[in-house]
C-alpha cells in the first residue's frame, strides 16, 4: 500500500460518505462532510492509497482543546497502518495548534479500536452513559496528553 495522508477535499466526499454508511449506525451525510470543508475549527484528513480513499479522521480544535469527531477505515484496509497514520496526523495537527491533549469517544464494546488507542498512548478518562444509539451503548472517553 502506498499510503498518504492529505487534507480532506471535495473529491473525497463521495467515498467518505459511503464509508460512513459502512462504519456507523448514524452516518454523516455527504452534505455534513462537505460543510466541514469550510469550518474553521474543523481539521479533516483523508488516508489515500494512490488515488483510492482508504479512510479519514475528523477533529475539532477549539480553545486549545482537540476532539476527534470520527475516524473510519474501509474494512479491507484495516490492520495495515491507516488508522495509526490518521491518528498520528491528528496528534501532529493538535500540537501545531498548541493543544495539550486530544480526546475521543469510542463504543465500550469496540475492542479493536480500544486496543489501537491504548497502543497509541490514549487512556480512559471517563464514560458517557448511553452516548450511542442503534444499538444503545456507553462511550468511553479516551485522551492522550500531547
Amino acid at each position: 500500500m502506498n499510503l498518504t495522508i492529505s487534507p480532506m477535499a471535495s473529491e473525497h466526499l463521495d467515498a467518505l460518505a459511503e464509508l460512513e454508511k459502512i462504519c456507523f449506525s448514524q452516518p454523516w451525510s455527504y452534505q455534513s462532510l462537505e460543510e466541514e470543508l469550510t469550518n474553521d475549527t474543523a481539521h479533516f484528513f483523508t488516508a489515500l492509497d494512490g488515488e483510492e480513499v482508504v479512510g479519514y479522521i475528523g477533529l475539532y480544535i477549539i480553545c486549545e482543546s482537540c476532539f476527534v469527531s470520527n475516524i473510519a477505515v474501509y474494512p479491507h484496509y484495516r490492520r495495515k497502518g491507516a488508522a495509526t497514520a490518521l491518528i498520528q496526523t491528528a496528534c501532529d495537527c493538535a500540537k501545531e495548534h498548541g493543544t495539550d491533549f486530544i480526546s475521543l469517544e469510542v463504543r465500550k464494546s469496540n475492542a479493536e479500536a480500544l486496543s489501537l488507542y491504548e497502543k497509541l498512548g490514549f487512556t480512559e478518562m471517563g464514560l458517557r452513559k448511553n452516548y450511542y444509539r442503534n444499538p444503545p451503548e456507553d462511550a468511553l472517553i479516551m485522551t492522550k496528553l500531547l
